[in-house]
């Protein structure tokens, strides 16, 4: 005998109790196949649980969207902000700054190296370094620099840190509505066995074929075990030849 195959996705259980609910919207209250009480669960739970999927797929559709162009705001402010240091090292290799402007940013411990910025922590703690330390050093006295420009730095940088927050209230928004819904499996999965068993015993009176056929128009899903699949194959083989 096949098997029951219960859901083991957030689609699968989302199909799994739309069968009967959209079954029962269609044919009404007449004769259906399970209870009033698991009527009224599933209607309480079934828009609740496809809104709440729906808003979780948009939330990450989202986030990988504008992750993208976060991405290419995080490539161009790390570059503004190694160019700048670049630059700087440049002067001082040059002899046309001292190196003790260094102090200015931060950077003395890593001499004519650029400070890590692999990550994006690192892009925005350094790119604040560059804005606050060229801030003091014109303060002081100091020149600007140029190609790139401490504007253009500040542009870029103002970006990635407008992005970078905007990006943790997405991931804020999907992580809420992840939670939401791994809050609603247990109560789906428990509604959807309660369902399937009162299912299959409305037509337990059936014959095995008609009782899967009708039980599968409410969502339950059989499963035929390997050597079910190879008898069911070779009853048709054997048909055609006898025809």
């Amino acid at each position: 005998m096949p098997y029951r195959r219960l859901p083991n996705t957030d689609k699968a259980r989302l199909r799994a109790l739309g069968k009967p609910f959209h079954k029962f919207e269609k044919d009404g209250p007449q004769n259906i196949p399970f209870s009033e009480a698991s009527l009224t669960a599933l209607r309480s739970l079934f828009p609740k649980f496809k809104n709440t999927l729906l808003n979780l797929e948009a939330a990450r559709k989202n986030q990988t969207e504008k992750n993208k162009i976060y991405v290419e705001l995080l490539r161009k402010a790390r570059m503004y902000v190694s160019h700048y240091i670049q630059v700087m090292n440049f002067a001082i290799n040059r002899s046309e700054l001292k190196s003790n402007i260094r102090s200015y940013y931060g950077t003395e411990a890593f001499e004519n190296n650029l400070p890590p910025l692999s990550s994006e922590n690192d892009v925005l703690t350094w790119g604040m370094n560059i804005l606050e330390g060229d801030r003091k050093r014109i303060m002081s006295g100091g020149n600007p620099f140029y190609n790139p420009s401490i504007a253009l730095v500040r542009v870029n940088y103002e970006k990635l840190s407008d992005a970078y927050h905007f990006q943790k209230t997405l991931q804020a928004t999907t992580d809420r509505g992840s939670s939401q819904v791994a809050a609603m499996r247990t109560e789906a999965d428990e509604l959807i066995v309660q369902l399937w068993n009162e299912i299959e015993q409305a037509f337990s009176h059936l014959p095995d074929s008609a009782k899967r056929e009708k039980a599968q128009q409410y969502g339950i899903v059989y499963v035929f075990r390997k050597s079910e699949r190879e008898k069911i194959k070779a009853n048709k083989s054997q048909s055609q030849l006898d025809f």
